[in-house]
């Protein structure tokens, strides 16, 4: 195998573009990564080709992001929108399609790296055919997921996730864990079997962090004096926005220190995350919040450090998270975070450190946390520099990729096995 081949990687992200616009509908955490670690890998000499779904005619089918980074749109079914649990159905095509890309530049790919469970399925289809070497980021659980939510709201497609999640953990050559708790889910309701990494996720420690916070809400006209509350991210009921909402309206200093709650994200009139705003939106109106709360939209990503860095504190209140991209870019940011005890962001939190984490879905938890924060504006500066600390030692995108290089570079010497691969869950 030659230098070139040993370079090449397929980033496989079916359902999360990378090169989409970050917060729209089902874009966020799982996008920022494959773009990241893929333009990261570039750097590093790998030749990355990220493949992910066309959902509109007027996107363009190859966007070249580097020399040696590209994201491929492939028109897998119909080319619109299509909701992530709705798009097993259309795994087969993708396959096809990526594999005549394949016959048509000259390519195989030795190596490649699918994010979510639909990717894994095409994943272990190209592991059985051509023998790829398969790692893969699962980005969120379905047997954690699903025990977070109501029986009636548990898709149709669950049980097809939950087999195809068991079986790329027994099957790929690696799994790459974003965070400890992760792997232990996996092991815990997943299957004993398989080898798991943990490498984390990353961010930008370039980028969050340039900004200071009198300049950053002398941008934005923000009150020097206000305490301002910070949420970032979609709205979708399992963020837990509700309960971020009701403990600031609870809050001890609420009326007497001009705190303001400012909820940035995205949202699409009619689709899933279009209701939840709608909802959140008429629950701060029935609380008579709505002279301190602001509703920003979606936030790029060229102006998110400086919302970050105008922040007191960043509330992540979601019901559970793999990772939790948003609490290390707000401590990149300087900014402390008050998150969930839950998931991953017991890893990327250090409570009384960097930040507090609480229970989840807990009102008062949070009030008194935020609290707690925006009432010591000493301590305050204390967890923001702690937590920077943090970030630039155990998340910066560099350090990531140079681990998946190490993990890459060790898959690709190793000989292919010789014992038949089992064939991926058939589609239904």
């Amino acid at each position: 195998m030659n230098s070139t081949t040993e370079k090449r990687i397929a980033l496989i992200s079916v359902h999360g573009d990378p090169a989409i616009e970050i917060g729209k509908e089902e874009a966020g955490g799982q996008n920022v990564y494959v773009r990241q670690v893929g333009e990261a890998l570039a750097l590093l000499g790998w030749q990355v080709d990220m493949f992910s779904r066309k959902v509109s005619a007027d996107q363009e089918t190859i966007v070249q992001h580097s020399r040696n980074c590209r994201t491929i749109r492939l028109t897998a079914g119909p080319v619109e929108f299509i909701p992530r649990d709705n798009g097993f159905m259309y795994l087969q095509e993708f396959v096809e399609q990526l594999r005549e890309f394949q016959r048509e530049n000259g390519i195989i790919y030795p190596l490649v790296h699918s994010n979510y469970w639909l990717s894994s399925w095409v994943g272990m289809q190209l592991k059985s055919i051509q023998d790829s070497k398969l790692v893969h980021t699962y980005h969120s659980l379905g047997a954690v997921k699903y025990k977070a939510i109501a029986k009636d709201n548990i898709p149709l497609v669950a049980s097809q996730r939950l087999a195809v999640e068991k079986q790329v953990l027994e099957t790929a050559e690696r799994i790459v864990a974003t965070s400890p708790q992760e792997k232990n889910h996996m092991r815990s309701l997943v299957s004993s079997k398989g080898q798991v990494d943990i490498i984390p996720c990353g961010t930008d420690i370039r980028r969050f962090g340039s900004v200071e916070r009198t300049a950053a809400r002398a941008d934005l006209g923000i009150d020097p004096e206000a305490k301002l509350v910070l949420y970032v991210g979609r709205f979708d009921p399992r963020k837990g926005i509700e309960t971020l909402v009701r403990a600031v309206r609870e809050s001890k200093l609420h009326g007497s220190q001009k705190v303001q709650l400012m909820i940035g994200g995205g949202s699409t009139p009619g689709n899933s995350d279009g209701r939840e705003r709608d909802r959140i939106e008429q629950l701060v109106n029935e609380l008579g919040m709505n002279e301190f709360t602001s509703f920003p939209g979606r936030l790029s990503q060229e102006v998110l450090p400086t919302y970050y860095a105008a922040a007191d504190v960043c509330v992540v209140p979601s019901h559970y998270e793999p990772f939790g991209l948003v609490a290390i870019e707000a401590m990149a940011s300087g900014t402390p975070v008050v998150a969930s005890d839950v998931g991953g962001l017991q890893f990327t939190v250090v409570n009384e450190k960097t930040g507090l984490l609480v229970p989840p879905k807990d009102v008062a938890a949070f009030r008194n946390a935020i609290d707690r924060i925006l009432s010591n504006p000493q301590w305050r500066d204390e967890l923001g520099r702690a937590g920077r600390k943090q970030v630039i030692n155990k998340f910066s995108w560099d350090g990531v990729a140079q681990q998946l290089d190490e993990l890459y570079t060790q898959l690709l010497e190793q000989p292919v096995k010789e014992q038949p691969v089992k064939e991926p869950a058939l589609l239904s």
